[in-house]
């Protein structure tokens, strides 16, 4: 009877499924859900060491300011303005899908690609469309800009491919197509080049990047939007009130600011990334070029599933995405190297022990 009180759309609609997590005190090597294998920046423990408790007595500020300031002299911009930020990255998309898709309206999107954008153009009530990747995961231009939609959503580099489409290909797009492009850029900063340099030139597009990933925050989650200030001005008006709160406006800022260890970490990741990739190879795998820190793989027999199963009995947790296309592949994080060494004996294992049965 209960039921009855919920929206008819989210009775019928699946959520977002999250990457398993370990229980407390579990001793596993975690290499399912992306996370930078490194501590974060010594200067944000600091921050969050030096914060006074009047901060937290009194609300943040509304905007994080001290963050956008920080964002905006990063990337060069020529104003806070120019900077949202968000209680993670998907605190971004909702606001950017509150803002631009609205009931009845589309959200399109290449495939495969983040399982959470159908949920949350479904909880506006609007439809989606998927648009088939192009040989070598090239963008669907053509097909995207014919979409009908009031916005399209790029994971760049993709997830969970880890594939990467070049700037001018994302130019191209913009140019063709009339609505909102949201380049979601969470991994970006394992990749050659990114997007934000298109804000400037392109006023329907919009850079989303989290802080989750690159910078060791994932459990303090903040991220930030990157676009036109008066674009921006529309989607602060669908923002929760206080979306980030003092603490991780501190810590964040400290983060950005140390660009130096932050890129130190993200070479170990690129070398790491490269050597994982070498030894499956070497291995018969099939490794698609990734730019972010994860590799997406199948074993040449194609029995995904069947390594993920293995790898998890022994410990070792990797993300398996059951569903068409996918199914043969799991996508392995980045971890340490003593991770990665753990990782790939345990699939030599998992082989070992499948042709001895």
């Amino acid at each position: 009877m209960a039921l009855e009180f919920v929206r008819s759309t989210v009775r019928a609609m699946s959520g977002y499924t999250p990457g398993e997590q370990p229980a407390p005190g579990e001793r596993v090597v975690k290499l399912n859900t992306n996370e930078n294998p490194y501590p974060p920046s010594p200067k944000v423990m600091q921050a969050i060491r030096e914060l006074e408790g009047e901060m937290l007595r009194r609300y943040p500020n509304p905007t994080a300011d001290g963050f956008c300031e920080a964002a905006a002299a990063l990337w060069k911009l020529p104003s806070r303005h120019m900077v949202l930020a968000g209680n993670g990255s998907d605190d971004i998309l909702t606001i950017a899908t509150r803002t631009f898709v609205g009931p009845g309206g589309t959200l399109a999107y290449p495939d495969p690609t983040y399982s959470l954008y159908p949920v949350l153009a479904r909880l506006e009530d609007a439809k989606v469309v998927t648009v088939p990747w192009a040989k070598d995961y090239h963008l669907p231009i053509e097909a995207l800009a014919a979409s009908g939609a009031q916005a399209i959503y790029l994971a760049n580099p993709n997830a969970p491919t880890g594939t990467f489409v070049s700037p001018l290909e994302v130019a191209s797009l913009a140019k063709a197509f009339g609505g909102m492009v949201l380049v979601d850029e969470a991994y970006a900063d394992f990749a050659d080049d990114n997007c934000v340099a298109l804000v400037k030139e392109h006023e329907n597009v919009i850079v989303s990047r989290t802080l989750s990933k690159a910078y060791s925050l994932a459990g303090l989650r903040f991220g930030y939007a990157i676009g036109r200030q008066k674009i921006i001005a529309e989607m602060m008006k669908v923002k929760d009130s206080y979306n980030c709160d003092a603490i991780s406006i501190v810590a964040a800022t400290a983060a950005i600011q140390d660009q130096e260890y932050a890129r130190s970490t993200w070479d170990k990741v690129r070398t790491e990334r490269e050597r994982v990739g070498s030894e499956l190879r070497q291995m018969g795998w099939n490794v698609l070029p990734s730019q972010a820190n994860f590799v997406f793989a199948s074993p040449a027999d194609g029995r995904g599933k069947e390594i993920y199963q293995g790898l998890k009995r022994q410990g070792i947790l990797v993300r398996y995405f059951d569903s068409p296309g996918l199914s043969d592949k799991i996508r392995i994080t980045i971890g340490t190297s003593q991770e990665n060494n753990a990782l790939l004996s345990g699939i030599k294992a998992v082989t070992t022990s499948e042709k001895a049965a």
